[in-house]
């Protein structure tokens, strides 16, 4: 750390800062997106654990899907809440640090789990006859566990280097701590070697899903054109309709967030963009996966009957 440490101890969020007169607004907002996200990730994991026949590989994975997310609203929410309300914008580097750690990970992990429930719906619709046996317990759990142990080195990595990093700054123009806006902050550093190391083990680590869910995805449809009903061809499509939707909403946020030229770098608009990944797509992914899936309507009627 830098020497000037010995004077700060933390950082200052900024947040909402430059419209007091919302804070009120903004606190019920952000409330009730909140509880709205919670209550409806957790009832899909619920419906998913105790409706027998949705215990299948695909479900499986949105029941973890609907944890990651609950998980990924926590580390930001309640931080933010408590600044809207009490006025208290300050958090220690170790708190900073922490949540930039729980949100690399969970929101990496978002990101192998839309692959994997890819690969999924690609073995479901090009090998049917073998579904069960490619997706088998085994490799289910397999697939997760692998994703959570990649998402958790890459996390390590990236909070360690920026944590012993020298800061030039202590005001994050932000409510929560997300790497990039502290990378604003870093003091001018010349080691070339760690900044190849991030960027050769970022590239890879985020890209590799969308390379996977590209992929996944002509295989389908290359599969679904040789159908020869164009009824069929809908209806097996459309299997994939709640997942395309969900990674669609995930990576057009994600990409003008993160993969954007920096002239048009915004601090107010960086806000607006990380409200929508963090908290509104958390919040609509249970709606998605239940309004457009016949099989959860079903298992809704069965379980309230």
């Amino acid at each position: 750390m830098d020497p000037t440490n010995e004077t700060h101890d933390g950082f200052v969020l900024l947040g909402f800062s430059e419209t007091p007169h919302l804070s009120l607004k903004l606190f019920l907002l952000f409330l009730g997106a909140y509880v709205l996200c919670v209550a409806g990730n957790l009832f899909i994991s619920v419906l998913i654990l105790s409706q027998p026949q949705l215990h299948t590989p695909m479900y499986v994975f949105i029941g973890n899907l609907a944890v990651v997310d609950v998980t990924f609203t926590s580390i930001i929410v309640p931080r933010a809440l408590y600044g809207l309300l009490s006025g208290d914008t300050y958090i220690s580097f170790c708190g900073c640090f922490v949540q930039v750690f729980f949100f690399l990970a969970v929101g990496n992990m978002d990101s192998f789990l839309l692959a994997v429930m890819a690969f999924d719906r690609y073995a479901a619709i090009c090998h049917p006859l073998r579904y069960l046996l490619i997706m088998s317990r085994r490799t289910c759990t397999c697939l997760v566990a692998s994703s959570w142990v990649i998402v958790g080195l890459h996390s390590t990595l990236y909070t360690v280097m920026s944590s012993v990093h020298t800061y030039c700054g202590w005001v994050i123009p932000h409510f929560f701590c997300d790497l990039p806006v502290l990378m604003l902050l870093f003091c001018p550093n010349p080691a070339g070697t760690e900044e190849l190391i991030l960027f050769v083990e970022g590239t890879t680590v985020i890209f590799s899903p969308v390379l996977f869910i590209l992929g996944s995805y002509i295989l389908i449809i290359r599969a679904v054109l040789k159908l020869c009903s164009s009824q069929r061809r809908w209806r097996t499509f459309s299997t994939c309709s709640s997942h395309l939707t969900v990674v669609i909403l995930f990576y057009s946020t994600v990409i003008f967030m993160y993969f954007r030229p920096s002239s048009i770098y915004s601090p107010t608009y960086d806000r607006v963009i990380s409200v929508v990944y963090s908290v509104i797509i958390p919040m609509l992914n249970p709606f998605i996966y239940s309004l457009r899936n016949k099989e959860v309507k079903s298992a809704v009627r069965r379980l309230f009957k």
